[in-house]
């Protein structure tokens, strides 16, 4: 039976489309996965089920035999018959109201509850998503959760009222490797055992392989091409969904001929100390990194993975002298990196909007490094370095907020090329980039580590990315390096139980492998 029904839906912002023409159905209890890049329409049209999109919409949207578009009953209807899981749950949900009074207020207002009633509903999904001691959980608020918990308690909140279809907006963009298998099983075992429908929006193909029956590639607006999901992912016909696939991560051919250790990372350790919470006694401290030793060597590509917490970030900022450890050494060129600062070594950072000045223009920004070295006038060399990262010498003159995602990671890539430096490290730099952004942002410094000589740190929570760029990998755990070495021996010969459980948790183009592994997941926490 179809339960949504959308015919010839289009959205204008001020006489520009957003969507335009998109059609399909959605039976009940089934899947359906939207992919597409950023701006492909994708998430204005999920909008646009629930109401929520100001733009000027026209078409046919049908749920359950009611027209939405024609006075809907949106009080019954949305949030209770549809519900949505939004792609970031810590604006998504209020910082003043513990976890559970959210959810339990959602569930009184579309059902009339009592507040004893509803407060045992809220505890009750709360473990339906597996949230440990969900009683104490409850009366939790979101910055106590992990990122992987705030995603599972919008799921709860979403299943509270027992909806027909649940619309899943990004639900795992920017979340570690093993927290996405998780909340994306979680989606497949809450379709199961619910029986409600499933809308999941995604830029990332591997995300809807084992999760979706059917699938429709959106591109500016518009669908050019929907099937099943075997048949799109496995034989696709339009170009731009093989353009897609081929964008994927893959396993990279580059033979390794590295020089001398560049860097040096000496038994290193990290440790915060933790507040003391009224007459308790000192705890101990958070040991970050706790006794980490590598080299990085002249030209080659080192990736660091692990989990959010294991100490990635916190490594890599001592690497490049923004942190000092707690003991050990850490040295450039036999240099401690404490006196090194400066062009030798520099980093991209994962958010590149947050490390631009607002108020400076890109151009300055750049700039800024250029005359640190003596350039008087750096604007020739800036517009030069514009373009060799694949912008417009005219970007110079623009700010941050004008620029996408994908253009912001390239200015921070052109500021930190600017010093000239031997040595970058990169932190999670395409984290939340869409899948051929991020393809065309590894291509880059695959070709800037060729043309200027430079060694690579690359630190991610993404194996599919280190597999394509990285030489070697040191997998990261709880500060620990549990496993390093060669990239194809990591991947294909595994030591450590650790590494087996990232690999197995990589998402992956083929829906075969990926109902293969989310079986071999479900027999491992089993």
């Amino acid at each position: 039976m179809t339960l949504l029904k959308v015919d010839d839906l289009r959205i204008t912002f001020s006489d520009k489309p957003a969507v335009d023409g998109l059609s399909f159905e959605l039976a009940a209890g089934g899947s359906l996965g939207i992919v597409g890049e950023s701006g492909s329409g994708k998430s204005t049209a999920a909008l646009a089920l629930l109401g929520l999109t100001s733009g000027q919409v026209t078409g046919e949207i049908a749920f359950d035999g009611v027209d939405l578009l024609a006075n809907p009953p949106w009080k019954e209807i949305r949030g209770a018959r549809i519900t949505m899981v939004f792609q970031e749950p810590l604006t998504a949900l209020s910082p003043f109201h513990t976890v559970g009074d959210q959810i339990a207020e959602v569930y009184r207002l579309h059902t009339g509850a009592s507040r004893r009633a509803a407060r045992e509903r809220a505890v009750e999904v709360l473990g339906q998503v597996h949230i440990p001691d969900p009683v104490r959980r409850a009366a939790a608020y979101p910055h106590q959760f992990s990122g992987g918990m705030r995603q599972r308690a919008l799921i709860a909140m979403a299943i509270a009222c027992r909806p027909q279809l649940i619309i899943a907006d990004e639900p795992t963009t920017a979340l570690d490797v093993t927290v996405q298998a998780q909340i994306l099983d979680l989606l497949d075992e809450v379709r199961a055992t619910t029986g409600a429908a499933l809308l999941l929006i995604s830029h990332d193909l591997g995300v809807v392989a084992g999760s979706c029956d059917s699938v429709i590639v959106m591109r500016q607006g518009r669908a050019v091409e929907a099937g099943a999901t075997e048949r799109v992912l496995l034989s696709p016909r339009h170009d731009y969904t093989k353009a897609l696939l081929d964008a994927v991560p893959k396993p990279g051919t580059r033979k390794l001929e590295p020089g001398e250790p560049l860097l040096r990372v000496k038994d290193v350790r990290k440790h915060f100390p933790q507040p003391r919470r009224g007459s308790l006694r000192k705890p101990p401290p958070i040991r970050a990194v706790d006794g980490v030793t590598l080299d990085v060597h002249a030209g080659e590509t080192l990736g660091i993975v692990g989990e959010s917490g294991t100490g990635k970030t916190t490594l890599a900022r001592m690497m490049v002298g923004l942190t000092s450890p707690t003991s050990g050494s850490i040295t450039f060129d036999g240099v401690d990196i404490g006196r090194r600062r400066g062009r030798s070594v520099q980093m991209v950072f994962q958010d590149p909007l947050s490390s631009l000045n607002p108020r400076r223009t890109v151009g300055e920004s750049i700039a800024d490094p250029l005359r640190l070295r003596g350039v008087r006038d750096p604007r020739a060399e800036v517009s030069a370095l514009l373009e060799r990262v694949g912008l417009a010498a005219s970007e110079y003159d623009r700010y941050p907020h004008q620029l996408s995602g994908g253009m912001r990671q390239r200015v921070g890539i052109a500021r930190a090329i600017a010093p000239a430096p031997r040595l970058i490290v990169c932190d999670e730099p395409v984290s939340s980039l869409d899948v051929t952004t991020q393809a065309q942002v590894l291509d880059l410094l695959e070709e800037l580590r060729g043309e200027l000589g430079l060694s690579l740190v690359f630190v991610s929570h993404d194996l599919a990315v280190l597999r394509r760029i990285a030489d070697r990998v040191a997998v990261l755990k709880d500060g620990v390096v549990v496993e390093i070495g060669p990239t194809a021996e990591v991947y294909e010969q595994p030591r450590h139980a650790y590494t087996k459980e990232l690999l197995a948790a990589v998402p992956v183009t083929d829906p075969v492998a990926a109902r293969r592994l989310r079986a071999l997941r479900s027999t491992v926490s089993g």
